[in-house]
């Protein structure tokens, strides 16, 4: 492993262990101000983690996945989904950004032109989707989830372009996979998922699909690890469904990446689909209607 990639992992690990810290400053805070014993994150919570992650490093994706289990949980109010989605996932996608970084050599200069342009898209993006009303959020997400649901079909019906055996991009394509990385990232804090879209890019700018899990995952990671302290900053999200998902979701990443590691998924992403298309739908009719009082998030 060459210096920069290795300098690279460091950094990932470096910025996860100060996400680390300020769970342990959050979980502390809320403690003393409910002054009684804070409940951890029940089995409700910690499966949704498991599972979402577990089919993330699969490469299916855990925004939308997680979106539609929330929702029928009746976990948080909507508002607060982008910055919770994006907090509590952080942790497990640093796991799987970790294994794929190491296990797919893609060049050194489009990984981290790549991601970086992805991180300075999710902190612009994250300072305005936590101030956003109730409604912008029902209205952005079920717009998101629409997008997500177009790329699952085209994903199962074969069409997305087929890209080719390069690892890299130069001139003018690096160019436009820095712009278009930089459009995904800012999306990712509204809650899209940057699995599909990703692979969507690096494939039409020429490079290997496999390119796309690397730099999804290095993208992700990082844009979360840098989104989610202007989330927490904002107030933008709910602790204890937070923790859940990282908790749920780092066995979930390890079972996926060294025990599972392939499955037949075609009928997954048909499940899929449906809850996708149906979350969507939900999040549309409830922002066409007046917002309702927020429903409390499990404390």
């Amino acid at each position: 492993m060459g210096v920069v990639r290795a300098s690279l992992l460091s950094l990932l690990v470096l910025m996860a262990c100060g996400l680390v810290l300020l769970f342990v400053r959050l979980y502390r805070a809320q403690r003393e101000r409910e002054r009684q014993p804070w409940r951890w994150p029940g089995v409700d919570l910690l499966t949704i983690g498991f599972v979402t992650d577990f089919l993330d490093t699969l490469g299916i994706g855990s925004f939308a996945t997680t979106t539609a289990l929330f929702r029928a949980a009746r976990a948080l109010p909507d508002r607060l989904l982008p910055g919770t989605l994006n907090v509590g996932h952080a942790l497990p996608t640093v796991l799987q950004a970790l294994f794929y970084i190491v296990a797919i050599e893609v060049d050194v200069l489009t990984l981290i032109a790549l991601i970086a342009s992805s991180m300075l898209g999710a902190y612009l993006g994250a300072g305005v989707v936590s101030r956003l009303s109730e409604r912008s959020v029902r209205l952005g997400v079920g717009s998101a989830l629409v997008a997500a649901a177009l790329l699952l079909l085209a994903r199962l019906y074969d069409v997305l372009p087929p890209g080719s055996e390069s690892l890299e991009l130069r001139g003018t394509a690096l160019a436009l996979g820095v712009l278009g990385n930089f459009v995904l990232g800012a999306l990712m804090t509204l809650g899209i998922g940057l699995y599909a879209p990703c692979m969507i890019l690096v494939s039409l700018l020429g490079m290997n699909p496999k390119a796309a899990f690397p730099i999804m995952m290095g993208s992700c990671a990082f844009l979360m690890l840098v989104a989610a302290p202007r989330f927490v900053r904002e107030q933008g999200f709910a602790l204890r469904p937070a923790l859940g998902l990282a908790l749920g979701g780092l066995p979930g990443v390890w079972i996926a990446a060294n025990v599972v590691k392939e499955l037949e998924l075609t009928t997954v992403r048909w499940l899929v689909l449906f809850v996708v298309v149906y979350t969507a739908v939900s999040l549309l009719l409830a922002a066409r209607v007046r917002s309702t009082p927020d429903v409390q998030p499990s404390a």
